[in-house]
């Protein structure tokens, strides 16, 4: 009775909260919820997510379209439960405009019904799972999903002499993505899966999972773990000695990601991996976002950093459409079919699907001056989600 009673506050709260739309729009500022962990296994998204925002307004300032833009910062830890119950204090207490970030995808589909009913856009910068942007109209997404890159890696991966591939995921919903998106592509042009191994999400330990990976003797592994998990992956990959082996690392590029790449060693040198961003990507917008970025925080910029540079990007451009119209169906009305060109490349929002068009890259570990880097050598080009257009 108690969780019945308590449900329908919730959904009184969130009912009020959706009357008033219009009342948020003539205010003087938008707000924006920011979810994201910052503490837990996946600090490092958060923490690159958080950073490239306040990069962004420092360059562009705290005002746009005659409003000023107030970050409302709140650590999820990557946990669900703790992404819902933020994402209703958010709406309903402190009446964001807009909520941002999600850092894994059980957080963003946490949030996504609460979207729906507030009519509050909910960006997502971060996590992957294909299936997000059709959990709610207002989901809009700028961060990548795995079946963009891996269905890339697994062509490239069967054309390039690599027959016997071992698999190493996460188990949960992008994980079995990219899982499911190599096997097709790899197993369609001829190649064969000799093991296949799911490790839990929270606080994996690698070590004997990686042993059954060198008994079966592949030519490769493909190795999907979320942004924050490739230092420590490849730290017990060394280890175990599979640097020592010849069994190369391939997959999407969160193992590989910049923002700790150069800290996992030689270990990680040959790693061919397809992704969105590189910090190593040689346009000028990304010379000087690199650039300024290392400047403000002392670091490499990974993939999560450009979903959050772009994600606060389209959220002001958005703006400028709307003349500050802050109305959540005005705003994404906004978003939808918008094109600018990123750090990572050229970008836009599919209108009909709501998530992001993008080159995906193939890219070698090297080393350049001293440091590892994911050196580009193949671009694919306006890739949209796979698993959306084969529906």
């Amino acid at each position: 009775m108690f969780i019945r009673r308590q449900l329908l506050l919730v959904a009184g709260a969130l009912a009020v909260a959706a009357t008033v739309p219009h009342a948020r729009a003539q205010e003087e500022t938008v707000k924006i919820g920011l979810i994201v962990p910052m503490t837990g296994g996946q600090a490092s998204t958060g923490r690159q997510i958080d950073n490239a925002i306040k990069l962004y307004m420092q360059q562009k300032g705290d005002t746009v379209a005659g409003k000023k833009i107030e970050i409302i910062l709140r650590d999820d830890a990557a946990v669900p439960d703790n992404t819902k119950r933020m994402a209703q204090e958010l709406i309903v207490n402190e009446k964001v405009n807009v909520i941002a970030g999600f850092g894994v995808t059980p957080a963003a589909l946490a949030a996504a019904p609460l979207a729906t009913q507030a009519k509050v856009p909910e960006i997502v910068m971060a996590a992957g799972t294909s299936i997000i942007t059709e959990r709610s109209p207002y989901i809009v997404r700028t961060s990548f999903t795995l079946a963009q890159s891996s269905t890339i890696i697994g062509d490239w991966a069967v054309k390039n002499g690599i027959k016997k591939v071992a698999t190493l995921t996460s188990d949960y919903a992008p994980g079995n993505d990219a899982l499911a998106s190599f096997k097709e592509h790899f197993v369609a042009g001829g190649g064969e899966i000799v093991e296949e191994v799911k490790v839990p999400l929270a606080n994996p330990d690698f070590a004997p999972f990686l042993q059954r990976m060198k008994d079966s003797k592949p030519d490769a592994m493909f190795v999907f773990v979320p942004a924050g998990q490739g230092g420590n992956f490849m730290k017990q990959y060394a280890e175990r000695g599979l640097d020592k082996s010849g069994i190369k690392v391939i997959g999407p590029g969160d193992v590989m990601d910049d923002d700790l790449l150069n800290n996992m060693g030689d270990a990680a040198l040959g790693a061919v991996t397809a992704h969105l961003y590189s910090a190593a990507h040689p346009s000028q917008i990304n010379k000087e976002f690199v650039a300024a970025y290392k400047k403000a925080f002392n670091n490499r910029p990974g993939f999560m950093a450009v979903g959050g540079y772009d994600g606060i990007h389209l959220i002001y451009e958005a703006l400028k459409k709307t003349g500050g119209d802050a109305t959540g169906d005005k705003l994404i009305a906004a978003m939808k079919g918008m094109k600018w060109e990123s750090p990572r490349g050229p970008i836009s929002i599919d209108p009909e699907t709501r998530d992001i068009v993008q080159n995906i890259y193939i890219r070698k570990v090297e080393k350049v001056d001293g440091e590892l880097y994911n050196v580009e050598f193949a671009t694919f080009e306006a890739v949209k989600d796979p698993g959306k257009t084969k529906k």
